[in-house]
């Protein structure tokens, strides 16, 4: 009996260390596909160096950067991807197994595990990390090339949890200012430590062709888009069956990340904006999410789920008492009119600004007919109109704000962006907005989020319905037990 529960043990172990995490969204042959569209533009006379993740220096959830799970799906930290324009052909390096950390924290993909990582990413050949460190991992001719060889490695940083692009190049500028900080990003190091050791070599931005590349939605990835945004919908849905004057903000915050979490998002895809009242809705990405929600205020909501590293984002405002004011309705109104004008009219082959010029003259009938209680408020919805208000907004992906262009030429089956018209009334710090995504299909659009409430009578009747999930304990510790 003893030495049948030691090889039941031993069985046990060895079953766990068998199925190191890997994703399962993507096959091989689509990261080939991605590399083989880069080995064309790049050339024969060049290579692309993507560098991944480093490990998490904590306890928060390991993510590999967009980037390099983009282009092979491997989240291994401190792995490598040779894309080599001149064989054709890709290498991963990948650090030896670490049997510590996988003693505590499970097994990962490892240089050991070659013919699997073959296998699951398409890669031609696997190698340890160390290679990197004084081996010809290059494979350079002796001598000077004739002509030189190109080395495009992202010059951009790496989005991880979280983060875009923009927003990170702010915050690295800001620690490179610091006096007392001064780090150069980790992109930029990366970059100098390749043209130390290949002085030889030209160094070049591997982001525009890598952003080219994202701007156009694959199967795969619109399906998982489509996931996180009927996840993000069913989560303020359920944060608007939870509201209740005198709730906090970050209560309506907790009915929806339980939704997510529920539905398999282990992470979100950008930080909550739940904001009640005109002072913390005018802060367009407010976040504190502390204040009390009172009777006659708006809440707007503007959260999604990080899903399998694809995300979305999605805008919702509806009464606190499940009422809206004669105002709050005739600003509202207007601006879903004006969605669902822009929405109706997406076709591949139209451009953003086909698209707005044709519902602008659908909207003068609207203008026209629309009693506005104030001036102030015909002049914001003139200037919606006019100018869009942000109704072609971002591209959304991996990022909430995503890489990769959509608005420089004609529409493309497979862009996926957000559209966000936004009302301003500066006067009286009024800020309307909704926001949908959508993605171009080969006939015309498909909206992610179609199946969420929009209209303003159905989000009335949610709020007075009721029945969210919220329960809020007494404060201070629980009764002690007799």
């Amino acid at each position: 009996m003893r030495y049948f529960v030691l090889f039941a043990l031993a069985a046990l172990t060895l079953l766990g260390q068998a199925q190191p995490w890997y994703q399962t969204d993507f096959p091989a042959e689509e990261f080939r596909a991605r590399w083989t569209q880069l080995y064309d533009k790049m050339g024969n006379q060049a290579v692309a160096v993507v560098q991944g993740v480093a490990m998490t220096p904590g306890f928060s959830m390991p993510r590999q950067t967009n980037e390099f799970y983009y282009l092979c799906g491997l989240e291994t930290p401190h792995s490598y991807l040779l894309i080599d324009g001149r064989s054709r052909k890709t290498t991963l390096f990948v650090p030896p197994r670490n049997t510590r950390l996988e003693a505590s924290e499970g097994r990962v993909l490892a240089a050991e595990d070659a013919s699997q990582l073959k296998a699951l990413t398409g890669a031609d050949e696997v190698r340890e990390t160390e290679l990197m460190r004084t081996g010809n991992w290059l494979s350079l001719p002796e001598g000077r090339q004739q002509p030189p060889l190109t080395i495009y490695t992202l010059l951009t940083p790496g989005e991880g949890s979280a983060q875009s692009r923009n927003e990170l190049v702010v915050a690295n500028n800001a620690i490179l200012n610091d006096a007392w900080d001064a780090r150069i990003p980790r992109e930029m190091q990366f970059a100098s430590m390749l043209m130390t050791r290949f002085p030889r070599a030209k160094l070049a931005d591997l982001t525009p062709m890598l952003d080219e590349l994202r701007s156009v939605k694959s199967t795969r990835e619109i399906s998982l888009i489509r996931r996180a945004s009927q996840i993000a919908g069913q989560g303020i849905l359920e944060a608007m069956k939870s509201t209740k004057s005198g709730m906090n903000e970050y209560e309506l915050d907790a009915a929806a990340r339980y939704v997510f979490l529920v539905n398999g998002a282990r992470l979100e895809g950008y930080r909550s904006i739940t904001a009640a009242g005109t002072a913390n809705i005018w802060n367009a990405h407010y976040y504190r999410n502390m204040s009390k929600l009172d009777n006659g205020q708006l809440v707007l909501m503007d959260f999604a789920p990080d899903y399998r590293y694809y995300t979305s984002d999605i805008t919702r405002m509806w009464p606190v008492n499940g009422k809206y004011s004669p105002q709050q309705r005739e600003l509202l109104q207007f601006v879903l009119e004006y969605r669902n004008a822009i929405i109706q009219r997406i076709r591949p082959g139209l451009t953003a600004k086909q698209i707005m010029d044709d519902a602008k003259v659908a909207m003068e009938p609207v203008l026209v007919r629309t009693k506005f209680s104030k001036p102030a408020y015909a002049t914001a919805a003139r200037e919606l109109v006019e100018r869009g208000g942000g109704v072609f907004s971002h591209p959304v992906g991996m990022a909430v704000h995503d890489d990769g262009p959509y608005g420089g030429g004609p529409l493309k089956p497979g862009h996926v962006f957000s559209i966000d018209p936004q009302l301003r009334v500066p006067a009286e710090n009024l800020y309307i907005r909704y926001e949908d995504v959508v993605v171009v299909t080969e006939s015309g659009v498909e909206n992610f989020t179609d199946f969420l409430v929009s209209e303003l009578d159905a989000m009335e009747k949610i709020v007075q319905t009721g029945g969210g999930m919220v329960q809020k304990f007494p404060s201070g510790p629980p009764p002690m037990k007799k």
